[in-house]
């Protein structure tokens, strides 16, 4: 009897230790679901132009060098939301950066939703730019601070997926819905996120920056559960935040410093390639692009583009941590160089008047082959940089496509094939590295940091 009690008792530790890490997970999923919603946000703002083109050009009776401006006018507000990004977000902390950029977006989607001429829907846009531009340096870095190194890679894919998702409910919605009613649809998840941001954790990592110990292991023992040690992961924190510390004060000049330069080019030179790689062109016109090709609506290829881009875009997910990100980065790019030049042959079957159907055949196939989304960057230079191009590739695509169709897909498919040769070149792998072992392989004046070897030695 007292063996059987024995073995009951031995396995109460066990049992605790695991409902102590589904606990955990919980919170970190839960805050990582918060989070995401401003990715549903950007793909929604970043989508909402496609389906919109029709109604707002007839409805306000805009020309296609206006709907130009309106379209592309959403990185110009980007490109400022992402100059103080960065500054926001180390000052006021991520959760209440999140919620800046809310409000931004939420006014913008009112002042489209009521526009009546071009300048307010301009504006609008604009303003919702400046809450992307935030958002999309301050989500993917509140994520990869809160979740532990063996399930960053899964959960910082949520906010891919997640752009995926609000891209592909606006293209839905849009064949059904008209463009103010799609524009009030915006609102709600900025609102959701909202109420979510008063109940999750800080980021521990910028806790540590602002010197709140404290704080920082409340915030931390949330995150890894209760009855987790979290003594040698808030050491690691606080040690390397010290390090960065003591490094003198940096201006942006200093990026191209020997010490930061691989870094800098390694995440300039990826939103580079990524945007002239006509990502944002698919995005921003997909509806303009399906019609340009031969379809009778634009509708039909986005529904078509919903029903392929989420189940691509989840499988990524589900391959992040096992297959690493590199390979994925140069599967993604070598598909996006297909899909150009079939995208490219699409538009030279039609000028040619081959084969009747080939055309929309090859667009379409094309199209459901691109990756949309964007990668989340890592400072607000890269942020700068990747809104830049997008601002760029989406103002001139629809002047692109009158000027050759095809020849504007495949230039955008050699670009895409150098991404391919860069990532492979440069890009290291980051599977299985916690944030401060992959910060100190890409600068020399830091020193990686060993779980709590160092100290214990």
């Amino acid at each position: 009897m007292s063996t059987e009690w024995e073995g009951v008792e031995s396995k109460k530790p066990l049992l605790a230790a695991v409902n102590n890490r589904a606990s955990s997970v919980w919170v970190v999923v839960a805050s990582t679901a918060v989070a995401v919603a401003g990715s549903f946000v950007f793909g929604i703002s970043v989508g909402y132009s496609s389906p919109s083109q029709e109604g707002i050009m007839r409805d306000l009776h805009l020309s296609l060098a206006e709907y130009s401006v309106f379209g592309s006018i959403l990185t110009i507000g980007a490109m400022l939301g992402a100059i103080v990004s960065g500054t926001i977000a180390d000052r006021v902390g991520r959760r209440c950066a999140m919620a800046i950029s809310d409000v931004f977006c939420i006014l913008g989607y009112l002042l489209i939703v009521f526009s009546k001429n071009s300048v307010w829907l301009d504006l609008g846009r604009l303003s919702i730019g400046c809450g992307i531009g935030l958002l999309s340096y301050v989500v993917p870095v509140y994520i990869s601070e809160i979740t532990p190194k063996n399930l960053r890679g899964r959960f910082a894919a949520v906010n891919q997926l997640m752009i995926c998702c609000g891209a592909s409910l606006a293209y839905a919605l849009g064949t059904c819905i008209t463009w103010r009613t799609l524009a009030i649809v915006g609102v709600i998840p900025c609102l959701l996120q909202l109420v979510g941001l008063l109940v999750i954790p800080e980021s521990p990592r910028w806790l540590a920056k602002i010197g709140h110990s404290g704080a920082l292991e409340e915030a931390l023992q949330m995150l890894r559960g209760k009855e987790t040690d979290i003594s040698e992961e808030a050491a690691d924190i606080k040690d390397f935040t010290e390090q960065l510390q003591h490094l003198p004060q940096s201006k942006m000049l200093d990026l191209f410093q020997k010490d930061y330069i691989h870094a800098v080019t390694v995440g300039v030179g990826l939103m580079v390639l990524q945007q002239f790689g006509g990502v944002n062109a698919i995005c921003f016109y997909a509806s303009e692009i399906f019609v340009s090709a031969g379809f009778s609506s634009g509708n039909t290829g986005m529904l078509a583009m919903v029903a392929v881009q989420i189940p691509m875009t989840a499988l990524g997910v589900l391959l992040l941590d096992k297959a690493g990100r590199r390979p994925l980065l140069m599967v993604s790019a070598a598909g996006t160089c297909l899909g150009c030049l079939l995208v490219g042959l699409s538009f030279l079957s039609k000028e040619h008047h081959w084969a009747n159907n080939l055309n929309v055949a090859l667009a379409l196939t094309g199209i459901l082959i691109f990756p949309i989304h964007m990668k989340g960057s890592a400072g607000s230079l890269v942020t700068l940089v990747s809104w830049l191009g997008s601002w760029i590739v989406s103002y001139a695509f629809n002047f692109l496509l009158l000027w050759s169709s095809y020849g504007t897909f495949f230039m955008f498919a050699s670009i895409c094939g150098l991404t391919v040769v860069f990532v492979e070149r440069l890009v290291p792998e980051t599977k299985g590295r916690t944030l401060e072992e992959i910060q100190a392989s890409m600068n020399s004046s830091l020193t990686p940091v060993s779980s709590g070897i160092n100290r214990a030695a």
